[in-house]
């Protein structure tokens, strides 16, 4: 066996329907635990989201809340819809919403708990799994094998992949060639990145909001040129989810496994990443920060792969591939599945419009999660490293080569280093959960005393020792 066969036989293994069916089972427990708070509180979502200020050394909850829509908004919300859709037909998107619904509920406690459990490092707040592991559980060696797998996948080896994306959607759409994508990349990363957290932090707080709500302009113009046939749509989705739809009902299986799959690829809910970013916020109290961190996952999947979805189904651009590898629908005729059902579906309202739409959606979603995964690595790197001296020139070297990671990925593809990258992100989601669920007692009690104190009338404020909670070191 080769190494590549080998890679992917890994990789198969970790991505395997146990960790899609472990996301979902642990999202419905927690949201039965918590009394589906993702409904009951979204007042409070929202309200926490605009409210809050950043400190000298935290940032506000609304650039805490874009950095991670900057990690989970990314190029699977433009392709992985498409291949959900490709492979599990329109009732695959059901499914989406299914697991971001569930999935705020694991976006909440690991949330929760990265604020519970983070501390001061560098004058700015450090938090995620390897630091609720390590503090919650006392298991030293659980959270260094997350950090580590951190520090390669997200710093070393999925950033050159989002280049790629990048590059090849520009030089298709402009006619720019990669290597002067390349250089752009790194030029604006390298201003980002070397100005530390604060500045990834205003970064993502000006480019998620802006490159969000133009995508979902785009769509609503396309979905009011076709509104007449939106009820269809939604029939078609349901239908087909069920196994109801007579062209589509007999791959729900597919339509379950692939939307459930995509939906936790692309919302990221328990797979330890977002929680590093959720820790930096400056809150009065963690349920706090945990809430908007829920709503980060309703924007991820109920906005903006559905702006996707229903760009993609309204206008009938795409093609749905039966498991037994015959096509039971071929609307686009020669063409597999990817950003092109985007392209297609935009072409028919503004013709030659596709591919640029594509590309500089493309450019924004991606460039704005090679953000987060520097962020998320540095966070791990400075949690291996205790020593202050030798934490700064580590963290300068990784930013000097995840630039020629992004750059190498520009101009070559790296499927290999995908491939790698994925099981890294893999073993993540495998830890943390795990984790979570091991750790759940603090994060429900934690809702239960911010529930507790506005029933009293009063704004949270978070006593670890009251609650019982030890090793909450920046809460002192």
């Amino acid at each position: 066996m080769d190494i590549m066969k080998f890679i992917d036989l890994v990789n198969n293994i970790v991505w395997s329907d146990a960790l899609v069916y472990l996301c979902l089972i642990t999202g419905l427990y927690f949201s039965i635990r918590m009394r589906f708070f993702q409904v009951r509180l979204i007042k409070d979502m929202i309200k926490h989201l605009i409210s809050g200020k950043e400190s000298k050394t935290g940032i506000s909850s609304f650039q805490a809340f874009s950095m991670a829509v900057a990690g989970r908004v990314g190029t699977g919300n433009i392709a992985g819809v498409a291949t959900a859709i490709a492979m599990g037909g329109p009732g695959a998107i059901f499914w989406m919403w299914v697991i971001a619904f569930f999935g705020a509920g694991s976006a909440f406690v690991e949330a929760v708990l990265a604020q519970i459990y983070k501390e001061e490092r560098d004058g700015q707040y450090r938090g995620g799994p390897a630091y609720y592991i390590e503090k919650g559980l006392n298991i030293k060696w659980y959270a260094v094998l997350f950090a580590l797998s951190t520090v390669i996948a997200c710093g070393l080896l999925l950033p050159g992949v989002q280049a790629y994306n990048i590059g090849d959607s520009i030089n298709h759409a402009f006619g720019i060639d990669q290597t002067t994508t390349g250089f752009l990349i790194v030029i604006l990363l390298g201003i980002i990145i070397f100005g530390g957290v604060k500045r990834i932090a205003k970064t993502a707080e000006i480019i998620v909001p802006f490159m969000a709500i133009g995508y979902i302009i785009i769509a609503l113009i396309i979905l009011i040129a076709n509104i007449n046939q939106i009820p269809s749509v939604i029939a078609t989705i349901i239908e087909s989810a069920f196994g109801l739809h007579a062209t589509f009902g007999g791959i729900v299986g597919s339509a379950i496994s692939w939307g459930v799959k995509r939906g936790v690829y692309s919302n990221e809910a328990g797979q330890g990443t977002a929680p590093m970013a959720a820790a930096t916020a400056e809150v009065s109290h963690p349920a706090k920060q945990g809430l908007v961190q829920a709503f980060s996952v309703y924007v991820d999947t109920l906005l903006v792969c559905s702006a996707t979805a229903f760009m993609i189904l309204i206008t009938g651009k795409y093609n749905v591939h039966h498991p037994d590898g015959n096509l039971l629908f071929n609307n686009l005729p020669g063409i597999q599945y990817g950003p092109i059902y985007t392209q297609k579906a935009v072409e028919t309202l503004f013709p030659s419009f596709g591919a640029p739409f594509v590309a500089i959606a493309l450019f924004f979603f991606a460039f704005t999660t090679i953000m987060a995964y520097y962020y998320y690595s540095e966070t791990s790197l400075a949690y291996l490293i205790n020593n202050k001296s030798v934490r700064k020139y580590a963290i300068n070297f990784l930013r000097a080569a995840l630039l020629c990671s992004a750059f190498y990925g520009t101009i070559k593809t790296a499927s290999f280093g995908w491939a790698l990258g994925d099981i890294g992100v893999g073993i993540m989601a495998w830890i943390n959960i795990i984790a979570i669920l091991l750790l759940q007692k603090p994060a429900i009690k934690v809702l239960k005393d911010y529930e507790d104190q506005k029933a009293m009338g009063i704004d949270p404020v978070f006593d670890p020792e009251k609650l019982g909670i030890k090793n909450s070191s920046a809460w002192k």
